[in-house]
């Protein structure tokens, strides 16, 4: 079916811009690679120190976005996102998901891999996953996972359940966990300690790498989680293997899909705590095992290059570059992250950090390579990542379900850098539910909020909370340090407004 679909598109001819009569091409395939927690300094393209020579190569050779976002400041919302072209704060229960949550996207939404299916796409996803699965009471570990990513756009997934500082520590594969023997069963459980595997709290003496603040329930390869687990010794994962083992699965789905379009949505777990680089990484940047991981990011980056080089698909790749949500040193381990910082500023030039109402928490590193079309540069236009599905579709030259995807803009011409211009506002999750609202002119309104002004559980964050309206024109101050509410008082109403009218679907 999905090589019958293929046939009209291709007759269609395909370009960046409109399709060329009497020419026809070959549908690019498409690489996101979404990485957690990456700040907008810590690439090397974007003023970092750590060494990143692959991303970099991708920044050079292809396009780099100062001016993009991710829609949320934490993970399951911007994920949420990126995959339905809805912003996760219009619907209940799409904050930072447990790892036993339901599907949080029922079968039957439009989705990013469901437009890329419908054009004849190969769609898979490869990581975190973090999204929920199954329904009812929770996903059972011991037999069939559903509904999850095949239910909603995608043919094949590996995924991590949740994150990895969170329980069940197995890989499911498809609709089962991989390698789970059926007389050892899983048990989860989110509220009540389970079977008597130690955890953090009652036995700190276990632990490999010690825990700052939560993170102290069940021990999995010396680490202890968030949640109480037992069962499934065989299927569990080793920590330092989660990114070769991407990297394995991601090599094999292109194999697979070489010769038809693919969309692989790499969804890496670094540089997410817990920190376990592979050996060969530790120990290999100045900056502890943060800086480690963020080296073996880079590496998965290196490998998806060279996969698609030998197997000549490099050229016509999109490969998308860019993380879920700002920087965060402590999040919940002692890795020495914060003690080996040293003047690598993970956040760049920007206030806050991961959960912050404040710039740091959602502006994110973007890259777009297409060797076979996009020119290299940078460009200052807007961009939000809640935008990849019409931006697409409308490449595509495929309907979706605009009631249901209702925040998501066509853009393409902007990712493509045929034009500067971008959104004219968008709006960006901070924890608490806070909304903030940015417009085309670089002002930004943050609402008054009763918060607390550091991220309460240990991160040493600032929130962006105050008990007054804050505006900030960001062009002329990127570190939000000047509060124009008082004395900009008409911008301020009209970011109101604008605000309001979007958050009421009236835009």
């Amino acid at each position: 079916m999905k090589n019958l679909l293929l046939i009209p598109l291709l007759l269609w001819g395909f370009s960046c811009s409109s399709p060329q009569k009497g020419k026809e091409e070959t549908l690019p395939n498409v690489l996101l690679i979404y990485t957690d927690d990456v700040g907008f300094g810590d690439i090397q393209a974007y003023g970092g120190l750590i060494p990143t020579p692959n991303i970099d190569a991708l920044a050079k050779d292809g396009l780099m976005f100062t001016n993009a976002y991710a829609t949320a400041a934490t993970c399951t919302p911007s994920r949420y996102s990126l995959l339905t072209g809805e912003y996760a704060w219009r619907g209940k229960g799409r904050g930072v998901a447990p790892g036993d949550a339901v599907a949080l996207i029922p079968p039957g939404v439009e989705t990013l891999p469901s437009v890329f299916q419908r054009a004849g796409y190969q769609t898979g996803v490869i990581g975190k996953w973090h999204l929920g699965l199954g329904e009812g009471d929770g996903p059972d570990w011991n037999g069939e996972i559903s509904p999850g990513p095949l239910e909603i756009g995608f043919d094949y997934a590996f995924i991590l359940p949740s994150t990895g500082d969170r329980v069940p520590t197995v890989f499911v594969e498809n609709h089962h966990v991989l390698h789970l023997d059926p007389e050892d069963p899983i048990t989860v459980n989110y509220q009540e300690k389970v079977g008597d595997w130690p955890t953090g709290k009652e036995n700190p003496d276990l632990l490999t790498t010690m825990f700052s603040h939560g993170h102290d329930n069940t021990i999995v390869n010396g680490i202890s989680r968030i949640g109480f687990m037992t069962g499934g010794r065989e299927a569990l994962w080793r920590d330092e293997d989660i990114a070769d083992e991407l990297i394995s699965k991601s090599h094999a789905f292109i194999e697979r899909a070489k010769d038809q379009p693919f969309f692989l949505y790499l969804a890496t777990h670094d540089i997410h705590v817990p920190r376990i680089a592979h050996e060969r990484f530790q120990g290999i940047t100045d900056y502890g095992p943060r800086g480690d991981v963020l080296v073996q990011l880079d590496h998965t980056v290196g490998e998806m290059v060279s996969k698609l080089k030998a197997l000549g698909l490099f050229e016509n790749t999109i490969i998308i570059f860019t993380s879920d949500n700002g920087p965060v040193l402590d999040d919940g381990y002692v890795d020495q992250a914060k003690e080996k910082i040293g003047l690598h500023q993970p956040a760049g030039p920007l206030r806050g950090g991961k959960y912050s109402a404040f710039e740091a928490g959602t502006r994110v590193p973007l890259i777009m390579q297409w060797p076979k079309k996009i020119k290299s540069g940078n460009s200052e236009a807007m961009i939000s990542q809640v935008d990849f599905l019409a931006s697409f579709a409308n490449f595509l030259q495929l309907d979706f379900n605009k009631e249901q995807a209702v925040d998501t803009e066509n853009h393409w011409k902007a990712l493509i850098g045929d034009t500067s211009e971008g959104r004219k506002g968008l709006v960006q999750e901070a924890i608490q539910g806070v909304l903030t609202y940015i417009n085309s002119d670089g002002y930004k309104y943050i609402p008054a909020h009763q918060g607390p002004a550091i991220v309460p559980w240990g991160t040493e964050i600032e929130t962006g909370f105050l008990l007054e309206d804050q505006l900030y024109y960001l062009p002329g101050d990127m570190a939000e340090q000047n509060n124009l509410a008082k004395s900009r008082p008409e911008i301020l109403g009209q970011l109101k407004m604008e605000l309001k009218a979007i958050v009421a679907n009236e835009q």
